[in-house]
């Protein structure tokens, strides 16, 4: 193994490692850790569907995002909030699964799906308009969910005066 590969490889371990050993690594690795809550999308035809989610609610946090995850449970996510709602521009730099990002109004309407986004683009993927907040899932999920603009997201953070 080259210097260069090898040095690559030992920086690539360094990073990933506090991922294998859990919370306490986690917390110790400088990456930040998440609290969890549960999350519904009802579709406009009644359906509901829910997800344990990790919170994303402060700037160190939002900017980790799911960075450097291997997998994700296919009833799990990360929900993003933002006070005040505001347009949230985001990419998938150290993002090594494909996701589908759901951009969330302050009613908890959703308001624009961008599904399957590819893993370690630096490309920006904005919400167009202001947010409350956006929901990353497993990349095919909304398409598979049938989720739309105009579902609902019921979460305490989609309340009124939240």
């Amino acid at each position: 193994m080259s210097g260069l590969r090898r040095l690559s490889f030992l920086c690539l371990v360094l990073v990933l490692a506090p991922l294998a050993a859990g919370p306490a690594a986690l917390a110790q690795s400088g990456l930040a850790t998440f609290e969890t809550d549960e999350l519904v999308i009802e579709t406009q035809d009644g359906a509901r569907h829910g997800f344990e989610v990790e919170l994303a609610l402060d700037p160190q946090q939002q900017a980790q995002g799911l960075m450097f995850r291997r997998d994700l449970a296919s009833d799990a996510g990360m929900l993003f909030v933002y006070r005040p709602v505001r347009v949230v521009s985001m990419w998938m730099r150290n993002t090594v699964i494909p996701l589908d990002m759901i951009f969330i109004g302050e009613d908890g309407r959703i308001e624009k799906i961008v599904e399957r986004t590819v893993p370690m683009s630096l490309k920006t993927i904005s919400s167009d308009r202001p947010v409350r907040g956006v929901l990353e899932l497993n990349g095919g999920t909304a398409d598979r969910m049938r989720f739309a603009p105009g579902d609902r997201v019921l979460h305490e953070v989609f309340e009124e005066g939240s």
